[in-house]
């Protein structure tokens, strides 16, 4: 494992996602400037996710047809750039817009930066992309206390702060040329790449399942961040920065989460740890919305320990399952998939205009069920024969 590397890459995979932690932070001030209804508001994340993640294949087809590594120097760049002018936005289509802009300089970097991490990563799979992961996931959640910061410090305005961060990594990646020649790929792993085999029809369902599972499990976690504030700034009037401090505990332990959880899943079997940390998010939940106090950031810690650490599990799943696509597996997986989870929270708008935000927060108990559920259909690990087409 070269961590010096994957330290580097992981740098940028936080700028990067420093952006999509923060945009649904923003939403109850954007709800409130520009006079949204929950639903509307909604559609700024639905629209975040889709140029973030729906896309993201399309970005890996590209990576693994044609060298993109270009991608990991501008991407962060442009997510910052466009997510620093939603505060200077003067009605809603420019505001969708600056969403845009920065959803695709953050669909541009996870496949090109998921491919390049996987010939670092070693022999402990899950372990090493943890590594590249968890930049991500402290990204995530240091978006909405940086985020909320900024508009406490400057107004609305205070978001155009936030392209300093992509700037400086730029800058960085351009200045270190270590992550450009990735470590020799052993030799059973280029005799695997030489000739890309069709898929046979187990596989593909285990993959169709596997997109299933991350569907359900990002539903939860960004409806949590996407509604966490909409509860406790809109319907109990609490206090901005308390909000960004339990969304960023809820993203920071998810982080921890990703380090320490790997390495339990290298040794226990990912389909195994992945079946477990699912059906223990529902009893967490449970007890999140019942407890009131400081013991809420101790739950929506493990809370978000258990729900976000297998995001580099099921990473590797994806890739072991389609070791001759990586670019594509990557953009399934924390692109096609963590977007059309996002397309849930558009629903959860719908449930809160109609029936209130305790509703549709009650509502999201379904969905880690139904990703156990998934979790205990999907063939992993695909056996040699399985890589024959029927």
């Amino acid at each position: 494992m070269n961590r010096k590397v994957l330290a580097l890459l992981s740098v940028a995979h936080l700028v990067t996602d420093v952006n999509q932690g923060a945009l649904p932070a923003l939403l109850p001030f954007f709800k409130e400037s520009l006079n949204l209804s929950y639903t509307l508001a909604g559609v700024i994340l639905l629209f975040g996710n889709i140029s973030s993640s729906v896309i993201q294949p399309a970005f890996g087809y590209v990576s693994d047809k044609h060298p993109t590594k270009w991608f990991l120097i501008i991407a962060p760049l442009i997510a910052s750039v466009g997510l620093a002018l939603t505060g200077l936005a003067p009605s809603y289509f420019p505001l969708l817009i600056c969403v845009i802009v920065s959803g695709a300089g953050i669909a541009g970097f996870h496949p090109e930066g998921y491919k390049t991490a996987h010939f670092f990563t070693g022999e402990k799979k899950a372990t090493g992309m943890a590594v590249f992961s968890v930049g991500g996931n402290l990204g995530m959640a240091l978006g909405p206390i940086f985020a909320l910061a900024l508009i406490q410090a400057f107004g609305p305005r205070g978001t155009a702060a936030m392209v300093v961060p992509g700037i400086l990594m730029a800058g960085a990646l351009i200045l270190s040329p270590s992550w450009k020649t990735p470590s020799t790929p052993s030799p059973s792993a280029q005799k695997k790449t030489q000739k890309k085999e069709p898929l046979s029809a187990k596989t593909k369902r285990s993959v169709l399942i596997l997109i299933g599972i991350v569907i359900f499990r990002y539903w939860t976690q960004l409806g949590l961040l996407a509604y966490i504030p909409f509860y406790y700034i809109d319907t109990l009037k609490g206090n901005p920065i308390y909000v960004g401090a339990l969304t960023s505990t809820f993203l920071t332990a998810g982080a921890a989460g990703t380090l320490l959880g790997a390495p339990l899943a290298d040794r226990w079997g990912h389909r195994t740890f992945l079946s477990i940390t699912m059906i223990l998010v529902v009893p967490l939940l449970l007890l999140f919305y019942n407890l009131k106090g400081p013991i809420l950031f101790v739950i929506i810690g493990i809370t978000g320990m258990a729900l976000i650490c297998t995001f580099s599990v099921t990473v590797v799943m994806a890739q072991t399952l389609l070791p001759q696509r990586l670019g594509m597996a990557s953009g399934l997986m924390v692109g096609f998939s963590v977007g059309t989870g996002g397309v849930g929270v558009t629903l959860l708008g719908v449930i809160a205009d109609a029936w209130g935000v305790p509703a549709a927060m009650n509502s999201m108990l379904i969905l880690p069920i139904l990703g156990f559920i998934l979790s205990l259909l999907v063939d992993y690990p695909p056996k040699r024969t399985d890589e024959v087409t029927a």
